[in-house]
């Protein structure tokens, strides 16, 4: 049998970092798929996908991520159920995330946050290229292996 969910969309609010009696983190949040096609008003539509995820990746989620943020997971499908207070059974359905990816650089992220805060923007361009204001090197084709 395969059981395997892979969603790339926005988090539509800051995930719900908790704990269990034992410890455990456990972090809950809701991820905005848009769908790949549009409707008869030729609008794009979008399907909210409740998530959950689990100890060291719960509190690093919860931790890198905000409203907003994009985020790729990988994970299955689970269906649970539980009665509530007032005796009614109530089922679930969730993606159990394995895994995680940040789809965007924590500079984009964060612009809304330093233009807020009037922080000044540092430059990333110049400072990530190693071979920036080097100059170039001379090779001759002997020196090649191939």
């Amino acid at each position: 049998m395969i059981n395997r969910t892979v969603l790339i969309g926005r988090l539509t609010k800051e995930p719900d970092l908790r704990y269990t009696n034992s410890g455990t983190a456990v972090a809950s949040f809701t991820l905005a798929v848009n769908r790949q096609f549009t409707n008869s008003d030729g609008e794009r539509e979008a399907d909210f996908i409740n998530c959950v995820i689990w100890r060291k990746a719960a509190e690093n989620f919860a931790n890198f991520t905000h409203k907003g943020s994009l985020v790729g997971i990988d994970g299955r499908i689970q269906t649970r159920s539980y009665e509530n207070q007032q005796g009614n059974k109530v089922y679930v359905t969730e993606v159990v995330v394995e895994n995680f990816s940040l789809l965007e650089p924590k500079s984009h992220s964060d612009s809304d946050r330093q233009s807020n805060n009037k922080t000044p923007s540092i430059n990333k361009q110049a400072s990530s290229d190693p071979f920036a204001g080097s100059n170039p090197i001379d090779i001759d084709e002997d020196d090649l292996p191939f």
